[in-house]
């Protein structure tokens, strides 16, 4: 996930400059203008969960069933920059949950957007929050949003869920994926925090938990690849003797460059793992 030295070197976005990146067309390419995009339903939801009540955003086509998928924010949590990111993939064909990764300790939004989390003194604040979501407790939430999922009629439970997951979230795609393989079909890990290490429950070791219809693609930033050279290989290893299909690249993008918000957003380098996300979910949804 992302270290205070990281963010410390980043640039500025502020507020103004985010907006002017929706009026200039970088978030037009993403979402439909406007607080719903055309053709989509979308709605704040709560629900029972384990430690909590579970809070997110629900976004699909307004008609119609189909696949659904989990999208798990960064370290800087539910907020507008990640509802556009869920209204593009609803676009696309997919019911999504755009989920509040903290609801153990709190509800909503906390962060207007990554700016405002990096300056608010983010770091601090969600520390604790973090700690309460341990490999077992992700595990738990995973099942509990799939039984939500199935139960929702804009949702196809005939076919595959899918789970995306950036930065301290990359790897609860793995372990949701893991702990419930007959649903969870796909996981994708953009920049993602802690994929690797000796324990049984690192998503590294988790890979060959995953179904053997499943698929992973574990996206590396540049950044992170350099200060940890040898992960993709293991990654690379253990995905090869998984049943489930695992494909593992470093991007030309430093840690955060598919988040829209991010100060170091990278708009090529987004797209080429937009597109590999959308083949990811039409192989295995």
């Amino acid at each position: 996930m992302c270290t205070q030295d990281q963010v410390i070197g980043m640039p500025s976005v502020n507020r103004r400059q985010f907006a002017a990146l929706g009026a200039s067309g970088a978030l037009a390419a993403c979402t439909a203008a406007g607080a719903t995009a055309s053709g989509l339903t979308e709605r704040s939801v709560t629900f029972a969960a384990p430690g909590g009540t579970f809070d997110g955003v629900f976004i699909h086509p307004a008609e119609g069933r189909h696949p659904a998928v989990i999208l798990w924010p960064d370290i800087a949590g539910l907020r507008p920059a990640k509802v556009m990111m869920g209204r593009r993939l609803a676009e696309a064909g997919y019911a999504v949950l755009v989920a509040n990764p903290y609801y153990r300790s709190v509800a909503g939004q906390q962060f207007e957007d990554f700016d405002a989390w990096r300056s608010g003194g983010g770091f601090d604040a969600v520390g604790p929050w973090m700690a309460k979501n341990t490999p077992e407790a992700i595990a738990e939430t995973a099942a509990a949003v799939v039984a939500w999922l199935d139960a929702q009629d804009a949702v196809d439970s005939e076919r595959g869920i899918g789970n995306q997951g950036y930065c301290m979230t990359g790897g609860w795609t793995i372990m949701s994926a893991a702990a419930v393989p007959e649903r969870i079909k796909a996981a994708a890990s953009f920049h993602g925090g802690g994929l690797v290490g000796e324990e049984a429950n690192a998503p590294v070791n988790l890979l060959d938990d995953m179904a053997g219809d499943a698929g992973a693609i574990i996206c590396i930033a540049r950044n992170d690849d350099a200060k940890a050279p040898t992960d993709k290989d293991a990654l690379k290893a253990a995905g090869d003797v998984a049943a489930a299909d695992v494909s593992v690249e470093v991007y030309q993008g430093d840690h955060g460059w598919t988040v829209l918000d991010s100060p170091v957003y990278d708009q090529a380098e987004a797209e080429r793992a937009w597109a590999a996300l959308l083949a990811l979910y039409t192989a295995r949804l």
